[in-house]
């Protein structure tokens, strides 16, 4: 995806965008009514007074700015729920929902509408044909305004639940990871077990302090055949960066980088290829697989504390890590197969290991004196551990060890140790027969 559309893409999942757009839609259709009377000069069907059009408007702008404010009340408490029982992070997940964004927006395009059709119809702006087409469109905003509240009241159900919470977190990393499988690499070629060293060539420092939001390897391949030469993309979206952390190494492919590149030259590709790597203060959902297992993980740590006690809830997030890094696992190695789009730029590849630990490294630590819980993350390890590239299957082996010594460690009942033993060698045996 390039720059361009990953921006309009966010920019169009902002909650003001829809709120203001039906805002403006019911402001023009008001005042467009006014102009009935020339457009359509014959005779209407029915004969509409002012006083039934003011009567119906005085209504729906009284009653949508109370709905109005008690729906943004909702909100902040869906918010509010959301941060304390689950991760501040899923927040930024209830604001792009476009049932909450629909609902408050044609709250307020009806209040809107409403406002300014009780002006108009005051200095008298409407004939009898605008009178008409007004009460037609009021009809229109009633419909939409129930059907609105219909959606709005079956969501305010499950808006900041636990439940609904993980659910939305697994479908944002879902979706991801479907995207990045579609564009394995980002569309370019994968970094090479033997990459370009430091010395072979240019580095492109970040310059600034911040998390990497988007890479448009696009842009990066339209300057490398601008030039001839190659670029090797260093960071992934989701890694933090320092000012001196290189983004990218400009280097000649198979010939060498020339020498004489001129300073003026190599400043204006620096800037262009910082100009392609976003970075921002906060993690992005969407090129960031990893992001979304970290923060599922958070729900789980919160479910785990003291305060919540809720070992329900990690076992839930245990689940969904499971589906979701097996599908990860299953279709990476068809992904893998996909031809790159651009051949003059290298992107590294997602760490199996990483992922692994993303999801369930902080789960096994704080878990660790909870049998029930140590038991499903053994099982989902031990199933995690058939399924996948040789990669991931090592990663899974790796933290199922590491999960099993947390437990022994600090399970104080020995037949709770016994049963983890017994889960954890059986997990063992499987593997060696998968191997095998």
């Amino acid at each position: 995806m390039s720059k361009l559309r990953w921006i309009l893409s966010r920019i169009r999942r902002k909650l003001w965008i829809r709120v203001a757009l039906y805002a403006a839609l019911g402001v023009l259709a008001a005042g467009l009514a006014s102009l009935a009377t020339r457009f359509l000069p014959w005779s209407m069907p029915i004969n509409v007074t002012s006083d039934a059009i003011d009567s119906l408007l005085t209504v729906i702008a009284s009653s949508m700015l109370a709905v109005t404010t008690f729906s943004i009340g909702s909100l902040l408490t869906a918010y509010g729920s959301a941060t304390s029982n689950g991760t501040p992070r899923a927040t930024v997940l209830l604001t792009e929902d476009e049932v909450v964004q629909s609902a408050l927006a044609t709250f307020v395009g009806s209040f809107l509408f409403s406002i300014v059709g009780l002006t108009a119809s005051k200095v008298s702006a409407y004939g009898p044909q605008g009178r008409a087409v007004l009460f037609l469109v009021t009809l229109a905003v009633i419909l939409m305004i129930v059907l609105a509240l219909l959606r709005w009241i079956n969501q305010l159900t499950r808006l900041g639940r636990v439940g609904d919470t993980v659910t939305r977190l697994e479908d944002a990393t879902f979706r991801a990871m479907q995207v990045r499988l579609e564009h394995p690499y980002l569309d370019a070629r994968p970094a090479p077990a033997r990459s370009p060293q430091p010395g072979a060539g240019a580095e492109v420092p970040a310059r600034q302090v911040g998390y990497v939001q988007h890479v448009d390897t696009g842009a990066l391949a339209k300057l490398c055949d601008e030039h001839e030469l190659a670029i090797a993309v260093r960071v992934l979206p989701g890694g933090f960066v320092y000012e001196h952390t290189p983004l990218a190494l400009i280097h000649g492919g198979p010939q060498p980088l020339p020498e004489d590149l001129p300073e003026d030259l190599a400043d204006e590709l620096a800037d262009a290829i910082r100009a392609a790597i976003t970075l921002g203060k906060t993690r992005s959902f969407d090129q960031d697989p990893r992001f979304g297992l970290v923060t599922l993980s958070e729900v789980a740590l919160r479910a785990l504390s003291p305060a919540v006690n809720d070992p329900g809830t990690a076992i839930d997030v245990i689940g969904r890590q499971t589906r979701l890094l097996s599908y990860w696992g299953r279709g990476w190695d068809e992904a893998a197969g996909v031809t790159p789009r651009h051949e003059r730029v290298t992107v590294p590849p997602l760490e199996y290991g990483d992922m692994f630990d993303d999801a369930f490294n902080q789960i096994a630590r704080d878990a660790a004196g909870q049998v029930d819980v140590m038991l499903r993350l053994l099982k989902a390890l031990a199933a995690l551990t058939q399924i996948g590239p040789p990669e991931a299957r090592r990663a899974a082996q790796h933290q199922l060890q590491l999960a099993y010594e947390r437990g022994m460690q600090d399970l104080p009942i020995e037949a709770d140790r016994k049963r983890l033993t017994g889960v954890y060698e059986a997990a063992r045996s499987e593997s060696a027969l998968g191997q095998g």
